[in-house]
């Protein structure tokens, strides 16, 4: 390969993280802004909370079941396809969702439609980018996952000011038109992405989900992390779903300060903890990959106590302190939260991998935010979000387990079977 031709690869392995970053961001700006706005639906629509969470849960659960369906998709079709697609498809929902009028539309539109959407986007972007970034994988999903973060914190502060001003219908609107123009340029400058071959054994789409699967289950450090992610995910959807109206009804803020405070704080620490946790990461796992676990690890042992502090805020200052804390312990986690099942999963098997596992955690993730809705009339949002903490320490303990007995015989096999 000549000089020039690697400088080209060098500059589109960015560019490519670019074009994702953009449509990573819409992904979770448009998951956020029903959140954001909930209290305006709530009153315009009637709703309950149990609702609420029950339209909250069955959109996690959505992405849930399609997530391996995606994955599968990822490691046999064309990844830049079903990224184009799948942008286009859950924007064009997002703005049916801010048609909506009944419960019904709700959860045809937003649950199922925009879930269904989003579930493709995540196992072939991130397979994606783990193919073209190699010694700088860490940090190219870590700069990915930023984009999370401020889709959030955009969606928090915009939804909120687009609902007050013009109502909650056009907050959909003006997000779910931006993603089909994303959806348009991402189609014109990524690049064919040749799919991933089959293995000698298998040769056929079934016998290669088989062969996937088997890859996956084998290895008792995969499903460990996928354990941990399940927890990360529980506390995150319930977060999202709930902390905008903790802020407004605890503590007498506006739908446009709740919806900007309850993202911002969080998301903007996470921020850098993802990226000092991508940069450590990556220098550190050059000589033991192990210490990747560790550092995700930590990350929710030491995110825990934040989030049970939460709940129990007295004041505005206060819950912004603990959502701060809350925040850059988990960027330290999700800087290895693919990194670390890439060093034990093959790369012909990543995408299926990836959806699996995210499969598992969507499906728990989902009971979240119902769970928290009908907690909220007797125990109230702050003692549910403060039970949240058990599942970061449980996820702690899933990831010590992996890194104390399993993590080395799995990455060994991986190695060996990449090599064979």
């Amino acid at each position: 390969m000549s000089t020039m031709e690697q400088l080209k690869k060098g500059f589109y392995k960015w560019e490519l993280l670019v074009w994702l970053w953009l449509a990573f961001f819409l992904n979770q700006a448009d998951r956020q802004i029903f959140n954001v706005v909930l209290p305006a639906i709530k009153d315009d629509l009637g709703l309950s909370d149990t609702q609420l969470g029950l339209v909250s849960s069955l959109f996690v659960l959505t992405i849930g079941v399609f997530i391996p369906i995606a994955g599968f998709a990822g490691d046999i079709f064309s990844r830049k396809k079903i990224i184009v697609i799948s942008v286009f498809f859950w924007s064009l929902s997002t703005v049916f969702t801010g048609m909506s009028y009944s419960l019904i539309h709700l959860i045809l539109f937003r649950s199922l439609a925009v879930g269904g959407g989003e579930a493709f986007y995540a196992p072939a972007a991130n397979a994606l980018i783990g193919q073209y970034h190699q010694k700088t994988r860490a940090l190219a999903m870590s700069i990915h996952q930023t984009s999370l973060y401020f889709g959030v914190i955009v969606s928090g502060l915009l939804g909120g000011f687009i609902a007050e001003r013009y109502g909650w219908h056009y907050a959909f609107f003006i997000f779910g038109f931006a993603g089909i123009l994303i959806a348009f340029l991402i189609a014109w400058r990524l690049k064919k992405t040749p799919v991933m071959q089959y293995s000698v054994a298998n040769t056929n789409k079934w016998g290669f989900l088989r062969e996937s699967s088997i890859a996956l289950f084998k290895k008792p450090t995969a499903i460990l992390l996928g354990l941990a992610f399940a927890c990360l995910v529980f506390v995150n959807v319930g977060y999202l779903t709930w902390m905008p109206t903790f802020l407004h009804e605890n503590f007498g803020l506006s739908l446009t300060e709740a919806g900007f405070s309850s993202m911002f704080y969080h998301h903007i620490f996470a921020f850098f903890g993802i990226i000092c946790g991508g940069l450590l990461s990556d220098k550190l796992a050059l000589k033991n990959k192990k210490k990747r676990l560790v550092i995700q690890s930590l990350g929710l042992l030491l995110g825990a106590p934040f989030i049970y502090f939460l709940g129990g805020a007295t004041t505005a200052t206060m819950a912004y302190v603990f959502l701060g804390g809350f925040g850059f312990f988990r960027g330290i986690y999700e800087a290895n939260l693919y990194a670390s099942l890439f060093d034990v999963i093959e790369p012909e098997y990543r995408s299926t991998s990836v959806g699996i596992i995210s499969m598992f955690a969507f499906v728990t993730g989902a009971l979240s935010p119902v769970i928290l809705g009908f907690l909220k009339p007797t125990v109230g949002l702050q003692g549910g979000i403060s039970i949240l903490s058990i599942a970061y320490l449980a996820g702690a303990v899933f990831i010590y387990l992996a890194l104390k007995f399993f993590f080395d015989r799995d990455s060994a096999l991986k190695r060996q079977e990449t090599a064979d």
